[in-house]
């Protein structure tokens, strides 16, 4: 037996044991006990790390007695897409997702040795009790380690679609978030059983949430620039069942991040944050399930499997539990304070979850329509993107709009005089965006008020930075720049959530830009015959052919023109690969000024030396990119630890703060 498959089995073992002896140690206070499951824990993530490693191992030098290797690997693919091939399969990614669920729950440990001890027994039963369902399915399922009765020359090889740059950073950073929707949830379990409902594990979480929240952002962007680069097809976001699973848990964890503020604030909607961490965590055990269970067709699922029953139990069993300590503890739940007005902050972000909230809910019932129409009436009723573009369109547009509403309303209640100082200046320059862009010739409704609503945001988020960067000048004589710098450090939550909200705008241009003037051309064309997209002409030159050990490559040679001058030459792909026996596109894009022109070699008829080319402008799509690396910026930002202050900056913050109260909230 391979030592990976007695370490899987160990793994196993030690998480029943956690399990046990943190509940046993809770239920009778047992330091020794609670220490031993802990202690567990860390030797659980050994092994399981010594599992990965073996499987790993098994991929890179070319095991191929070993199934999985022999399923999703040859001897010709490169080293990156071997390694990437840990998660390109199904016993491989679950092996994966259980080694990075041991490694947070070892990380937890580590941090809460000397502190948080009445919630620890619990959150650790409750992240063994997750990491043992996994394990269940490696030992008794789907093992990793399986041999075969005989040694292939070669392996099966990765699925092409798989074999591309941004899947080698999409798997791992959904992962990540997925996995760590965990730990707020285990606590939040425990406080749920101890009955320690104060702010203490949403304080403990906090930077776990933000980890979590911002890996499921990562997921979704890397997914979507894959999609863009590898399906050939001209867009990124398709609103595939997949992608719609890994979307409702960003949907709700950012609720999440929105009202647990309220909670801290005013000590206001303690039953909606345990509502929504619990159904973060749900979420990312239906998207599990939706990717495992063959019940719905996606590019991005695995191959039908018999893990879905299995998966199902697990989310009904969680549920059932969850809700069950939730109706225990309500009485305990309730706020002892109200909204005190509609025009207040509060109000904007309960508004906000509400729409998050709503969004999520839309975006799963046009998931799973198809599945229950098949299971009450024997027909698949397809549920494509019209549907939940006309459902979720509003519904953003309304989401940016509270995003540079917020900051601008005062705590509890806004006066009306605060309201008109606030408002003035961005909505003037959302007015002024949307005068130009009318006078410019947009006529699309939506885009014309996206755009708006953009300046609009940016400018609150202008206006707060200066607002707070002028205070701190005035106060103490600083230059602007310095000032700047110091106010964002001296509250780095609040301000690294105004530059998220930024790139969260970029993203929205980038989406309206897209949506409303893409442009799009199909031709076909022989040597020498040129066409015209957008204000680009497009020569077709000649196709070149070449081959690998690994794939066979034809690329159509198009010359780029702007006027008489040639700015760039273009060589889209078809791809062969020789192992599985299947094509692939690879795109070829010119990047200009935050637009792309998009071209896509469709196919070529030898005979008449004729190729299909399908040609895009996708207008605004830059900002997309530019807007993950500002909300990489932004998220870095407000999680990075905030030093004590000394006395006397607690002094000046205090000073300023009665100078400015924008500046202290």
């Amino acid at each position: 037996m391979d030592s990976g498959a007695i370490a899987i089995v160990i793994a196993w073992v030690l998480a029943a044991y956690a399990l046990v002896v943190s509940i046993w140690g809770g239920l009778t206070r047992r330091e020794d006990l609670i220490r031993s499951g802990e202690n567990a824990v860390l030797a659980m993530w050994a092994f399981t790390a010594v599992a990965t490693a073996d499987l790993l191992r098994g991929l890179v030098s070319r095991d191929f007695n070993l199934e999985y290797v022999a399923q999703y690997s040859s001897s010709t693919l490169p080293l990156h897409y071997t390694v990437a091939a840990l998660w390109g399969g199904q016993a491989g990614s679950l092996l994966f997702w259980l080694t990075i669920l041991s490694s947070m729950a070892a990380v937890v440990v580590l941090q809460n040795r000397q502190q948080n001890r009445a919630l620890m027994p619990i959150a650790t039963a409750t992240l063994m009790a997750i990491a043992l369902f996994f394990a269940s399915l490696l030992v008794f399922v789907t093992p990793p380690f399986k041999r075969l009765a005989f040694t292939p020359g070669d392996g099966r090889d990765l699925n092409p679609l798989l074999q591309n740059y941004w899947m080698t950073m999409h798997p791992p950073s959904l992962y990540l978030g997925y996995v760590g929707c965990s730990i707020p949830f285990a606590f939040a379990i425990a406080a749920l059983v101890t009955g320690r409902l104060d702010d203490v594990w949403i304080r403990t979480t906090r930077r776990w949430t933000l980890f979590a929240w911002f890996f499921l952002s990562l997921g979704n962007l890397f997914g979507a620039l894959w999609a863009y680069r590898v399906l050939g097809w001209g867009g990124y976001w398709a609103w595939d069942p997949v992608e719609n699973a890994a979307f409702m848990p960003w949907l709700t964890c950012t609720a999440y991040l929105h009202s647990v503020m309220i909670q801290e604030k005013k000590n206001m909607l303690k039953v909606w944050n345990m509502v929504l961490v619990i159904l973060t965590f749900l979420l990312t055990i239906f998207g599990t399930f939706l990717t495992r269970s063959g019940v719905i067709s996606s590019v991005h699922s695995f191959t039908q499997s018999g893990l879905g029953p299995f998966f199902i139990g697990f989310l009904g069993l969680a549920a059932a539990i969850s809700l069950a300590l939730l109706v225990w503890r309500l009485p305990e739940l309730k706020s002892t304070n109200e909204i005190d007005s509609m025009l207040s902050r509060e109000a904007a972000f309960l508004v906000n979850n509400l729409i998050f909230v709503g969004i999520a809910f839309a975006v799963f019932w046009g998931t799973i329509f198809p599945v229950l129409s098949e299971a009450v009436r024997g027909v698949k009723i397809t549920v494509g993107p019209p549907f939940f573009n006309r459902v979720n369109a509003p519904l953003g547009l309304i989401l940016l709009f509270l995003m540079g509403v917020g900051p601008l309303l005062a705590w509890r209640r806004a006066s009306w005089a605060s309201l008109r100082r606030n408002f003035l200046w961005p909505t003037t320059v959302g007015a002024a965006v949307a005068i130009a862009c009318a006078a410019a010739g947009v006529r699309h409704g939506y885009a014309l008020l996206s755009f708006s609503l953009c300046a609009f945001v940016a400018a609150t988020i202008v206006q707060e930075f200066w607002r707070a960067t002028r205070a701190r000048q005035h106060m103490l004589g600083e230059p602007g720049f310095l000032a700047f710098v110091r106010v964002t450090g001296k509250n780095r939550r609040r301000y690294g959530g105004y530059i998220v909200h930024l790139a969260v705008v970029m993203i929205f241009l980038a989406i309206t830009g897209t949506s409303a003037f893409r442009v799009e051309q199909q031709v076909t064309v022989k040597p020498g015959e040129a066409f015209e997209v957008g204000h680009y002409r497009l020569l077709f030159e000649r196709v070149q052919s070449w081959e690998t050990p690994h794939s066979a490559h034809m690329a159509a040679q198009l010359a780029v023109y702007q006027g008489a001058k040639r700015v760039d030459t273009l060589k889209p792909e078809k791809r062969f690969y020789k192992k599985p026996e299947q094509p692939a596109t690879e795109v070829a894009i010119r990047s200009h000024l935050g637009t792309d022109l998009y071209v896509v070699f469709g196919s070529y008829d030898q005979a008449s030396q004729t190729a299909t080319i399908l040609a895009y402008i996708n207008p605004l799509i830059g900002f997309l990119e530019l807007g993950g690396v500002v909300l990489v910026l932004g998220t870095l930002i407000a999680v990075w630890p905030q030093r004590a202050p000394r006395p006397v900056e607690a002094w000046q913050a205090a000073a300023a703060g009665a100078r400015d109260p924008h500046a202290a909230m």
